[in-house]
This record gives structure tokens, C-alpha cells and sequence, in this order.
């Protein structure tokens, strides 16, 4: 990944490649957890915590292959569980639906169940060799394999399944005969065959069993998450208008009826409410938005942004930390954070509120049906009253009273002429000069 990062903490679709692997995990109803990490690894450790606390880590001191990598977790396998599944946080967007899978064919009396997939190109997969019968026999990497068995396109995608009752067995009986002189799980095939036990293949799709090596292969996962990610909005009743342009989160939540337009970016915890409008060019995170509310076109929602029913966010206005009442409206060139506004109330074009001092934040709070006129800065911490006005231009310093006027600039003064005397002066002055 050439990164100061570890690989399996890269994101997909704003979420870990490890993280989307655990999520799978949970909903498969997996019993417990163990992630092998290599040493030193605290950082990988910390964000296991995080996501799973029941989660264990193993440590594996030395890189010697993957069934060493297995072993790590050795105490864990050795409390007896029924099935033994062996995922990789650099496999990131296998399903639920395909780990289930693998457990059923132990369910059906294999001791082994790998998965595989039909590769357009496998060179560089290890391949999975069935017999007459059509179970799974071996499984040969590509620098051991014969000319005749590198021409089978059924690859192993390293995903595995195995009885618990035999893992332990199975995994001892691992040597490092082989070009790399590594301790490979898929070895344990052979073994399985040899003792007279079933193994079977399991067969899932080529962009299910991506592996990310490198950032062009983060990418192509992207790709392959975000469009499930926009089938599944769509599905459940959203019109993406150019879902192709359309980035969301992996805990994007979208309601009925929500229309979003092109070139919409989500990050994460967004929920939008049934009938909600987003317009184009519009980045939205951390932020709730409520039933047929509208938000952009160009538009920024911050972190703690909640919209009410209704409520309306125009363009080039930024929000954060702010709660707008049912029916508000802030419909262009205005920043507020740190602000509680009512319901109805009407935010002036070019408004912004001063919260931050530089040391500590403030509070603006706005009523009911409040008016605040264009070009106006709330100092906070402030409150405007229910039905309140504030003349365009003010810079207002102290509460407004509910239903009053805050006037809070400079008189205006007129002086007849003076633009003509001005203009004449100097242009005799620069007459004068040439």
C-alpha cells in the first residue's frame, strides 16, 4: 500500500476493510472472534477493541504462511467450536450470505469447505482441483502447479471452512515442503481427502472475493461496494438520479421517496427521512435530515446537523453542531454552528454565527418564526426571541427580545452632491498632473 497504515485499516466506502469483514462476521451470528495480527501491531489491536470488544487477538510472531497464521489462534480453536471459519481483513466485501454458505456445507458433512471463484485471469491463484465426483481434492498454489492444472480457471479466493472437531488435527499435519517454504492452509485439503473426510468447494463471485494488495485494488473495491451500496438505496425506494455519481457510506441511511441528484458525497452516520431532497453537489456527514426537507444544491452539513420536518438548506450554506426547526430556512450563503434554530424561522442570506472565540465555542439560539436579515453576524453566545427581526447588516452582541427589532450597525448618512464635487476634484487633480 506504500502507507503509514496498515493495510486492513484502509477504508471502503468509509469503513475499514477489517471493520466490513467483522460486520459480515456479526451477521453470520459468529459465537466468537479471533484476529491473528503481526507484532507490534497495537493500532490494528485498538480498532479490533473498538468494533468487537468480545474479539480476541492472537500475535503471530513470525510471517511463515497462513496456516501458521491459523495456529496463532490456536487457544481459541482448541475451546471446540463446531465450525472454524478463515476470513482475511484484506478480503473485504465477502457477505454474510457467503460465510453462511460455507458453514452449510460442513453442515451437510464436509470437514473442509474453501472458496472459490471462476477467474477471468488466474495466473498468480492458487487453483482448486476436483475429482470425478466433482469434491474438491486439492488445492495447488500456482508455483507448485503442473501446466495441467494451471489451466483450470476455478481459483481459491483463501476463504476456508473446517470442522472443529478435526481443525486442530488438520492444521498440525502442515508442513513447509513447497517453493516458498511456507506453512499453506490450503494443504489441509490433501490431508482431509487422505483421512477419508469430504471437502468441498464453495463457489462465490470473482468481485465478492476481491483481495486488496495495493491502492488500484482499494479502488476497484470501492467500485464494487459503492454499487451495492446504490442498488440497495434504490431498492429500498430512493431515486439516485446518476447513482454513478453518488458516494455513500456503509451506514448510509436512506428513507422512501428520497430523491438524491448528481455528484452527492456521504459520509458517515447520515440518516435521511422519507421525502427528503438532496441536491446536487452537496457533501453531507454526521447529520440527520428530516421528512421532505431540503438540502443544497452546494451545501455542507457538519457533524451534529439534525434538520426538521420540511426544513430547507439552500446553496453555499454550511452547517454544524445546529438543529433547525420544522420548517426553517437557510437558503443561501450562510454559516451556522453551534446554533438551535425554531421552527419556521428565516435565516437571512450571508448570515453567519461567531462561536468560537479560539479557545471555547458558543451557543446562538433563534426562535420560533425569528427573522434574521441578510449580512448579519450573531455573536455568540446570543438568543434572538420567538418572532423576533434583525435588520440586515447587524452585528448583534445581545439577546433580542421575542417579537422585537435588533438594529445593530451604523446610521446611514446622505450627503446631497458630495459623488459629483468628488468626481470633479479629481479629475481636475489629474489634469493637473498631466
Amino acid at each position: 500500500m506504500k502507507s503509514g497504515r496498515p493495510k486492513v485499516l484502509h477504508e471502503i466506502a468509509g469503513r475499514s476493510m477489517l471493520a466490513h469483514v467483522l460486520t459480515s462476521v456479526a451477521g453470520a451470528k459468529a459465537d466468537s472472534i479471533a484476529v491473528v495480527v503481526g507484532p507490534g501491531r497495537e493500532d490494528v489491536r485498538a480498532v479490533v477493541s473498538s468494533l468487537c470488544a468480545s474479539a480476541e487477538v492472537f500475535v503471530q510472531e513470525q510471517r511463515l504462511g497462513t496456516a501458521h497464521a491459523v495456529l496463532a489462534a490456536r487457544d481459541a480453536i482448541a475451546r471446540g467450536h463446531d465450525d472454524i471459519l478463515v476470513l482475511f481483513a484484506d478480503t473485504p466485501l465477502v457477505t454474510t450470505a457467503t460465510i453462511l454458505a460455507l458453514r452449510a456445507a460442513l453442515e451437510d458433512g464436509a470437514a473442509v469447505a474453501a472458496l472459490g471463484f471462476e477467474a477471468v485471469n488466474p495466473f498468480g491463484y492458487g487453483r482448486l482441483i476436483r475429482d470425478e465426483a466433482g469434491r474438491l481434492a486439492a488445492i495447488r498454489e500456482e508455483k507448485d502447479a503442473s501446466d495441467a492444472e494451471r489451466a483450470i480457471t476455478l481459483c481459491n479466493a483463501g476463504l476456508m471452512a473446517i470442522d472443529g472437531r478435526r481443525a486442530l488435527e488438520l492444521l498440525r499435519d502442515v508442513g513447509a515442503d513447497n517453493a516458498k517454504g511456507e506453512y499453506y492452509l490450503t494443504d489441509i485439503v490433501e490431508f482431509a481427502r487422505a483421512k477419508g473426510l469430504d471437502a468441498r468447494v464453495v463457489v462465490g463471485a470473482e468481485s465478492e472475493v476481491l483481495g486488496v494488495n495495493d491502492r488500484a485494488q482499494l479502488a476497484q473495491a470501492e467500485r464494487i461496494a459503492q454499487d451495492r451500496l446504490r442498488r440497495a438505496a434504490m431498492l429500498n425506494g430512493a431515486t439516485l438520479i446518476a447513482p454513478e455519481t453518488v458516494f455513500l457510506n456503509a451506514d448510509t441511511k436512506l428513507g422512501r421517496d428520497v430523491l438524491i441528484e448528481p455528484h452527492v458525497v456521504f459520509g458517515p452516520r447520515v440518516e435521511v427521512a422519507d421525502g427528503a431532497h438532496i441536491y446536487a453537489f452537496s457533501r453531507i456527514e454526521g447529520a440527520r435530515i428530516g421528512a421532505g426537507a431540503h438540502v443544497g444544491p452546494f451545501a455542507r452539513l457538519r457533524p451534529g446537523t439534525n434538520l426538521g420536518p420540511g426544513a430547507k438548506v439552500g446553496n453555499f450554506v454550511e452547517i454544524k453542531s445546529t438543529t433547525l426547526g420544522a420548517g426553517a430556512k437557510v437558503s443561501h450563503l450562510t454559516y451556522l454552528g453551534d446554533a438551535e434554530i425554531g421552527a419556521d424561522a428565516n435565516i437571512g442570506a450571508g448570515t453567519i454565527t461567531c462561536n468560537y472565540d479560539g479557545f471555547f465555542k458558543y451557543k446562538t439560539r433563534i426562535g420560533d418564526g425569528a427573522f434574521i436579515g441578510s449580512n448579519s453576524s450573531l455573536v455568540a453566545p446570543v438568543t434572538i426571541g420567538a418572532g423576533a427581526y434583525v435588520g440586515s447588516g447587524s452585528v448583534v452582541t445581545g439577546d433580542v427580545a421575542e417579537d422585537a427589532l435588533a438594529v445593530a450597525r451604523g446610521r446611514q448618512v446622505v450627503k446631497a452632491g458630495w459623488a459629483r464635487a468628488f468626481r470633479e476634484a479629481r479629475r481636475a487633480k489629474k489634469t493637473e498632473k498631466a
